[in-house]
């Protein structure tokens, strides 16, 4: 095998804008750009799910089309052990309900209530998507490839994330924080539509 030259790597990301209005197999609406900016990506960083970016990458700017992506191609089939038992006393309140949503320090995604007992709970930390087909009917408003720049900015973007994600992960190791409540305006699921 060869090496790829970086010229070719940088001429190979596209970045892609596109309006999405996104619906379950019962064509209930989760989410959409409608009234909103759309969605930009850069093409080949995982920035939205493989499944929709599979498609859309051949769309031509204009283009209108609805896509259909399944579970494992769009935010997974459920992962039973991202389920953990946590004792009731170490999260940040005291009535704990199911469909409660907690952020962990070791997980961008947020981990769901699913049981209540007496003295513990289990929580669910697949993205709350997981294990669903979905549909995502775009537009796209522009497609063009990535500059040098934009190429640069977001490889440094993926390593200071990755760097903070470790660092949370040898935090947590250490004894660090139990799973917190969302803060206000948190990630919704659409970052990664």
């Amino acid at each position: 095998s060869r090496l790829v030259h970086p010229l070719e790597v940088f001429m190979s990301h596209k970045v892609i804008t596109f309006h999405y209005t996104l619906t379950d197999v019962d064509g209930t609406v989760l989410e959409s750009s409608e009234g909103r900016e759309p969605i930009t990506f850069m093409t080949g960083i995982g920035m939205i799910v493989p499944g929709l970016e599979r498609e859309i990458v051949n769309f031509a700017e204009g283009h209108k089309q609805k896509v259909e992506v399944k579970a494992e191609d769009a935010y997974g089939l459920i992962d039973f052990s991202k389920y953990v038992q946590v004792p009731k006393e170490a999260l940040p309140k005291p009535d704990i309900q199911v469909g409660d949503v907690f952020q962990s320090n070791v997980s961008p995604t947020p981990f769901t209530v699913k049981e209540v007992h007496e003295a513990h709970v289990i929580l669910d930390g697949n993205h709350p998507l997981a294990g669903e087909d979905l549909t995502f009917d775009v537009e796209i408003t522009e497609h063009r490839d990535a500059t040098e720049e934009e190429v640069a900015e977001v490889q440094e973007q993926i390593a200071a994330a990755k760097k903070a994600q470790e660092e949370a992960q040898q935090q947590a190791q250490q004894g660090g924080q139990p799973p917190q409540p969302p803060a206000e305006g948190g990630e919704s699921p659409e970052e990664k539509a």
